[in-house]
């Protein structure tokens, strides 16, 4: 197309299809003598527009541009509306407001607007009906679509799903529809069967990546459970290395008493439990406590022998201390009468009798060090203390469990010292210590250990503290590293400004760092 200056011109046309009551109007407005219109024209007209454009594209919402922007009001009040399952839309031009079909697409979630399906979902007494879209659902999940458009598809428009919580499967609809993952605590299980059970794998990669972050000795026990049962087994690992560190807090948590009998049997034959295994024994019978009552059974000491079964037996009894076993597993009631005169031969003859329950400790978990100084020396004039705190801030790439901290001693020959060790990340104070140790005028580092040890996750520095009081002149490190390398961790050291004694990244106390990983 040639414009008034004889320019060449690029053309956008547009053929606008006429209603015939418009078509019939433009006939009769026509000059006499021309041709009959009801004789050789189509039955509508169309008419030509022509828009002249740049030599750059442009998109139909570059050229159409909305004359209000959609407010950020306007979309979280839809949003709102959609959770709420109270989402009338009060604009006739909604589709408008949002300029990308995500946002369109998002209006839709939890909307009757157009729903073609609908799930009854959750347990009797608790049910939820929510609105669905086949082809929404079909293009999110495989499941859905064979449900939909597969060759058994079936024609119903509504559909019971008792066994997903509704929250979950909202959760799982939110993702689909709005590409958005919105997880919690209280809701991710339950969220994660959803998505396997609907094969929505980048939503279920998302659970387990919240579950993994969200870890601990509090939930480790009952999520190894749920990760064996979903097949997770990067998830099992994870929660088997917080299990064996912190052994003792798991087991005396509320979640190890609601696993299954398959776990709980996983847990009590595990080799590298760090446990005492009095704390092995009491877990199993608060265990059996509340599998009695789940099994709607008096919590008697039978019942509580009955649904341990032959569990009993990986309970490593006979390598308690005496004190343990006969103030604690012998008084128990849940062994018999020749079971407990059997273990009490087993610790004092010797001729020991042959035992159903395993005789050989657990191995447990092997302590690593991290030593941050190269060399360590001593003058008339160092090291002091005085009640003044030594620290240093430490960071790691991997999680780790510290046990522990590998302190010097004195410097003037033996010496008995009072510790007060300390750990923290970010002000909150994570574990604490007070404990003695002797020194016996050597160079070497002496052991002192927290009550349960640390979890310490990656890529965050954490502050490492002690106090000690005993002989004012002590060893100190020399020639500190900012970066060592232990095994498969690497550490990163700091200075804090905790330390009012002198200690920092290239000299003063708290030498190692003792820790599980």
């Amino acid at each position: 197309m040639v414009d008034a200056k004889g320019r060449n011109m690029k053309c956008l046309t547009f053929l606008l299809m006429l209603p015939e009551s418009v078509k019939s109007k433009t006939s009769k407005g026509s000059k006499k003598g021309s041709p009959s219109s009801s004789s050789k024209l189509p039955p509508v007209c169309y008419e030509i527009i022509t828009l002249k454009t740049k030599k750059k594209k442009k998109m139909a919402a570059e050229i159409f541009p909305t004359k209000k922007p959609v407010s950020v009001a306007t979309v979280q009040q839809y949003q709102q509306q959609n959770l709420n399952n109270n989402n009338t839309i009060q604009c006739c031009n909604w589709q408008g407001l949002y300029s990308t079909i995500r946002e369109r697409n998002a209006v839709m979630f939890n909307n009757e607007l157009m729903a073609d399906i609908r799930f009854v979902v959750g347990q009797s007494g608790g049910t939820q009906r929510l609105p669905g879209h086949k082809y929404v659902l079909a293009v999110g999940s495989s499941v859905f679509h064979a449900m939909f458009y597969g060759e058994l598809a079936e024609d119903k428009d509504e559909i019971r799903i008792p066994d997903v919580e509704p929250p979950a499967f909202l959760a799982m609809l939110k993702y689909i529809y709005c590409d958005e993952i919105d997880l919690s605590a209280d809701t991710v299980l339950a969220t994660l069967y959803a998505a396997k059970k609907y094969i929505v794998p980048h939503l279920a990669r998302a659970c387990v990546n919240f579950l993994e972050t969200s870890l601990s000795a509090k939930n480790a026990c009952i999520l190894l459970s749920q990760s064996c049962l979903f097949e997770e087994p990067d998830l099992t690992q994870r929660c088997w290395e917080v299990i064996d560190a912190q052994a003792e807090l798991a087991l005396k948590s509320e979640g190890f008493c609601d696993i299954d009998a398959q776990t709980l049997e996983c847990i009590l034959r595990r080799e590298t439990l760090n446990a005492k295994e009095i704390v092995v024994f009491e877990a199993a019978l608060s265990w059996a406590e509340a599998e009695c009552q789940r099994r709607e059974m008096h919590t008697t000491i039978e019942n509580k022998r009955k649904v341990l079964g032959q569990a009993v037996y990986l309970i490593r009894i006979p390598t308690m201390g005496l004190d343990d076993f006969a103030n604690g597993a012998a008084q128990s009631g849940v062994l018999t009468l020749n079971e407990t005169n059997d273990i009490f031969l087993w610790y004092t003859a010797a001729k020991k009798p042959e035992l159903q329950f395993v005789c050989q400790p657990r191995k447990g978990l092997t302590p690593q060090k991290c030593h941050r100084f190269q060399s360590c020396a001593y003058r008339s004039n160092q090291w002091r203390y005085r009640g003044r705190c030594d620290s240093i801030q430490f960071a790691v790439d991997k999680r780790v469990f510290i046990a522990g901290f590998g302190l010097y001693g004195s410097s003037c020959g033996s010496a008995e010292y009072t510790a007060k060790i300390e750990l923290k990340r970010q002000g909150v104070v994570l574990g604490t210590n007070l404990s003695k140790y002797f020194s016996d005028g050597s160079s070497n580092t002496f052991p002192v250990w927290f009550e349960y040890p640390v979890q310490i996750e990656p890529d965050t520095f954490y502050t490492a503290s002690v106090v000690l009081d005993g002989n004012e002149l002590s060893y100190f490190g020399q020639e500190g590293m900012t970066e060592v390398q232990c095994g498969k961790v690497t550490f990163q050291f700091q200075c804090s400004s905790d330390s009012t004694n002198g200690t920092g990244v290239q000299g003063g106390q708290i030498p190692e760092l003792i820790f599980y990983a």
